[in-house]
């Protein structure tokens, strides 16, 4: 039994056990607050594919520089809460001749983040978990790329250079301007970060989990004094009186909105993203993005490693990541922008087999563009896939956390994952000025209760997840054992 401070009488509910639902709930409980977890599903952490920690914002070069700086400090946040579910390697940054920027357009913004960085090390050392701050970014040639392409692939890489060998032995040099980027942007495992959420949760005292609860109705009580909920888990109906309800039901948020009459513009995503194999390379590599414009033939390609020779593409064109229809926005009339008929099959039931094999194929090519030899990878399994919600109505908007309706509501609207603990924070501030907390409790940042858990727990809990969801265990498990050194030169 996980033990936690105790607090006061405070009882909160969460509607959502996504990673915002999920993470809160720990936040919370860890304060000695009571809190009421309501999911859907029969595990947590089902949305839409998480796999990139976005520790800089340096996929995205159309977002502002505050934006990156704040995805920097809620990465690092993201990975003190969650250890064990950081795959340690690199991400290759490479820019096309076709595109319209160029390497060298990105290097201000980097030496900001690896400033930014330093600054953060310097605050606190535990925040040092991108590896040395000199180390945050290196820039290779054309020249070096050519050499490390002459060298032996390394099993474990532990330096730079080590990554860089798999991407210069592959990678089609032509289509591409120098240098080449690698920047310490890890990777985020969403089997072991449920499994991990999951583990501290069952645990907890202080937190009850609904699983297979569908909320009917949530209406407010008498004299400002908080909501009652109405719920169905499996089929017993249910009923919870709470101070607090924190709505952080991912892109049905509005669903809850609508529910209790509040109005919120807001955007709606379907994006998937597929699980392929290729047999010819079970080597470690590095993450590789290509930069591309959104939404045309020419999208952003993405290729994420995992062990066995597993790699999770993405492909940011309308036949492959992003979908005819798939991004929709809310109405006067509704918070909940409507998604079609089709993408809700598929979030609730199932993908029809050739969309799953034409998609799947056109990300395989799509990246085959710029790795040749990746034209012989093959379909693994099923799209991971999901949808989400952007507040507002600027679709690239990356950097967002929460927004409240009264004293008694909040409305977590994290894009990226790592948004999370800010939203917390935020959250707990809100309850404070509501007097519902005492002003003496402080927000944790020692992370112990994730930090305790064994590695070997939840590495058995994520691979049963990965089972129970129907994917390749490969796609819960630990490519490279240990970070890797970030030596520079």
């Amino acid at each position: 039994m996980i033990e936690m401070a105790e607090n006061n009488s405070l009882k909160v509910a969460i509607v959502g056990g996504g990673i915002a639902g999920a993470t809160i709930a720990i936040y919370l409980s860890e304060l000695g607050i009571d809190v009421s977890l309501l999911e859907k599903g029969p595990s947590l952490v089902n949305g839409p594919p998480i796999c990139h920690l976005h520790a800089g914002g340096n996929l995205y070069p159309e977002i502002s520089d505050q934006q990156c700086l704040t995805l920097l400090a809620q990465s690092i946040d993201i990975l003190r809460l969650y250890p064990h579910a950081c795959d340690y390697r690199p991400t290759v940054i490479a820019v096309p001749k076709n595109h319209s920027s160029t390497p060298q357009e990105l290097l201000p913004r980097l030496n900001k983040l690896r400033n930014e960085y330093q600054r953060l090390i310097d605050q606190d050392i535990a925040n040092k978990q991108l590896g040395e701050s000199e180390a945050y970014y290196q820039l290779f040639e054309r020249h070096e790329v050519e050499w490390l392409a002459e060298q032996e692939v390394v099993e474990k890489p532990k330096t730079l250079q080590e990554w860089m060998i798999p991407v210069a032995k592959n990678i089609e040099l032509d289509k591409l301007q120098f240098p080449l980027i690698m920047v310490q942007e890890y990777g985020l495992n969403l089997f072991r970060l449920a499994a991990t959420a999951g583990l501290v949760l069952q645990e907890n005292r202080h937190c009850q989990l609904f699983m297979n609860s569908h909320v009917g109705d949530i209406h407010p009580l008498p004299n400002n004094g908080g909501w009652q909920i109405d719920f169905l888990q499996v089929d017993q109906e249910k009923q919870l009186k709470v101070d607090y309800l924190i709505n952080a039901a991912g892109f049905r948020t509005g669903i809850i909105d609508d529910m209790l009459g509040f109005k919120r513009q807001r955007l709606v995503e379907f994006k998937a993203a597929y699980v392929t194999h290729w047999n010819e390379n079970n080597y470690c590599w590095p993450e590789v993005i290509f930069y591309g414009e959104r939404g045309t033939p020419n999208g952003m390609a993405q290729l994420t490693p995992y062990p066995e020779g597993h790699f999770q593409l993405h492909g940011m064109s309308q036949n492959i990541t992003l979908f005819k229809d798939g991004l929709v926005a809310s109405t006067v009339q509704s918070a909940q922008p409507k998604l079609g008929n089709d993408f809700i099959n598929k979030i609730d039931k199932s993908w029809a087999e050739n969309e799953i094999n034409l998609r799947s194929q056109s990300a395989i090519d799509h990246l085959a563009a710029f790795i040749p030899r990746f034209s012989s990878a093959t379909i693994a399994s099923k799209p991971l896939f999901g949808a989400q919600q952007i507040p507002g109505g600027d679709p690239s908007l990356r950097a967002s956390d929460v927004s409240f309706e009264g004293e008694r509501y909040a409305r977590c609207e994290i894009v990226k994952a790592s948004s999370v603990l800010t939203a917390a924070d935020e959250i707990i501030e809100q309850l404070i000025r509501s007097r519902l907390l005492s002003p003496e409790t402080s927000k944790k940042r020692d992370f112990k209760v994730t930090q305790q858990l064994k590695e070997v727990d939840i590495l058995a809990y994520a691979q049963r997840l990965t089972e129970q969801r129907d994917y390749p265990m490969a796609l819960a498990d630990i490519n490279v054992p240990a970070r890797p050194r970030c030596e520079h030169g």
